[in-house]
C-alpha cells in the first residue's frame, strides 16, 4: 500500500504521542513493504521532500509556533491546512490517514480524498467534547462543533484508546451517523530499540518525562515530593522536558524547598537518552489528567519501571495499568499520588518485572498489522 499520514508537527522535531505513533508506524510499515509518505511542517533545510529511513516527508510550509500563551494556535492550523492541499494532491495514495487534531487539516484532506477518489481515515487521539470550554472559555463553542464537524467527515474513523473510541460513538450517535465505525488501534512502542539501551550513569527514584503544560500536572509531582522526602529524606526526582509551565515549576521546588531532591533536564533530544534515564529510575509518574493515551507510560513499562499515575475521566492511560500489579492509580491529590509513588518504590522489582511484560502487548510490529488489517477493510468496503 502507498499511505499518507497527515499531522502538522513531526517527530524528532517536536515529541509527543501523535508524532510518536505515525514515527513508529511508518518506520514498521515500510520494513514490511508498504510506502509510507509524512505530511508536516517543514522542519529541516532543503529540499522540501526528503527520504529518511525509508520514510518519505512532505515539509507542507515553514514551521509556527505551536503554542500562543499555552494554548495550540488556531493560525498555526489554518496555515498549515492551506499549505497541505497541494503537496497532498501532487500524489495518489491509497489511503490518506489525517490525525484528527487540529480539525482543520481534516478538512484539506478531505478534500483531496474526493479529487483523488482515496478513502481518508481520520485518527483520534482524544476527544474533548465540553472540555473546550474550560480549555478556551466561551469561545470552545467554535471549537466543540469543529470538533463535532470532524467527526462526521469520514466513515472510517481509528481512535487510539477505548476512553475516545467511546466517546466517539457516543457523539456519532447523538449525530445518528450510525453508519460510522470506530475502530481502536492502540499506539505501539519499538520494544526492540528500548531493549538495546544500558541504564544511564545517573540514577535516580522518581521520573518525569513529557511536555511541561498545565494539563500534565507536573505541580503534583513536586507536591508529593515533599510527602515522599518526609520518609525517604535522599529522594531524587528528575524531571525531562520543557514547556511553558518550566518557571513556575522551577519556582514551586524551590518554595517547597525541594531544590536539592529535583533536577529539572530540560528537553532531550535523543530518544534512547530518555529510555536509558527511565532504565535507572525505579519508579516513571504521569500524573496527567488528560491523556489519549499515554505513550510514554508504555515506554516506561517497556523499560522495566512500574508507572504511577492518576484517575481521571480523560486519563486514558490508566486503562494502560493493572493497578497493584504492574503500577498504581492514585487520586489526583498529592497524599494520595505520594503513597502510591512509595509504594511502587518498594515494590520496585516484582511491580516492574510485571511492566515489562505487559508492554508485549503494544510492542510495534503488531500494532503495524493491526493497521494494515483496517485499511484493507477500508479499502475493500470502498470498491
Amino acid at each position: 500500500m502507498k499511505i499518507a499520514f497527515v499531522y502538522d508537527v513531526i517527530y524528532p522535531y517536536v515529541k509527543g504521542g501523535a508524532e510518536k505513533r505515525i514515527y513508529e508506524l511508518s518506520l514498521s510499515l515500510v520494513k514490511s513493504g508498504h510506502e509510507v509518505h509524512i505530511f508536516g511542517m517543514k522542519y529541516w533545510d532543503g529540499s522540501s521532500v526528503i527520504e529518511k529511513e525509508g520514510v518519505i516527508y512532505h515539509g507542507v510550509c515553514r514551521p509556527k509556533e505551536l503554542y500562543v500563551k499555552g494554548r495550540r494556535s488556531f493560525f498555526q492550523a489554518v496555515y498549515f491546512s492551506v499549505f497541505l492541499f497541494f503537496p497532498l494532491l501532487r500524489e495518489k495514495f491509497d489511503i490518506i490517514d489525517c490525525q484528527a487534531f487540529p480539525y482543520f487539516p481534516v478538512f484539506t484532506s478531505l478534500l483531496v480524498s474526493v479529487l483523488k477518489k482515496t478513502p481518508l481515515v481520520v485518527t483520534w487521539h482524544e476527544f474533548w467534547g465540553d472540555y473546550w470550554y474550560e480549555y478556551i472559555g466561551f469561545s470552545g463553542v467554535f471549537g466543540k462543533f469543529t470538533e463535532r464537524i470532524c467527526a462526521v467527515l469520514s466513515k472510517n474513523q481509528i481512535a487510539v484508546s477505548d476512553l475516545t473510541a467511546d466517546r466517539l460513538k457516543k457523539r456519532n450517535c447523538l449525530l445518528h451517523n450510525s453508519h460510522q465505525h470506530v475502530c481502536v488501534v492502540p499506539n505501539g512502542v519499538n520494544k526492540i530499540r528500548i531493549s538495546d539501551v544500558m541504564p544511564s550513569a545517573e540514577s535516580c527514584d522518581i521520573l518525569f518525562a513529557g511536555r511541561l503544560i498545565a494539563s500534565k500536572n507536573v505541580d503534583l509531582i513536586l507536591r508529593s515530593l515533599v510527602l515522599v522526602k518526609n520518609k525517604l529524606p535522599f529522594v531524587k526526582a528528575v524531571i525531562i522536558g520543557d514547556g511553558p509551565e518550566i518557571n513556575s515549576l522551577k519556582s514551586l521546588s524551590a518554595k517547597l524547598d525541594i531544590s536539592e531532591n529535583v533536577s529539572f533536564k530540560g528537553f532531550l533530544e535523543d530518544e534512547l537518552l530518555v529510555f536509558s534515564a527511565m532504565k535507572s529510575a525505579k519508579v516513571f509518574v504521569l500524573p496527567s489528567t488528560r491523556e489519549g493515551f499515554g505513550i510514554v507510560a508504555i515506554e516506561a513499562m517497556a523499560c522495566g519501571i512500574s508507572v504511577v499515575t492518576v484517575r481521571s475521566n480523560s486519563n486514558a492511560a490508566a486503562s494502560l495499568i493493572k493497578d497493584g500489579e504492574d503500577g498504581i492509580i492514585t487520586d489526583p491529590d498529592p497524599e494520595s499520588f505520594a503513597d502510591g509513588i512509595l509504594t511502587a518504590i518498594l515494590n520496585e522489582d516484582q511491580m516492574g518485572d510485571k511492566a515489562l511484560t505487559a508492554a508485549n502487548r503494544y510492542d510495534v510490529s503488531e500494532i503495524s498489522k493491526e493497521i494494515v488489517f483496517y485499511y484493507e477493510k477500508v479499502l475493500k468496503s470502498s470498491g
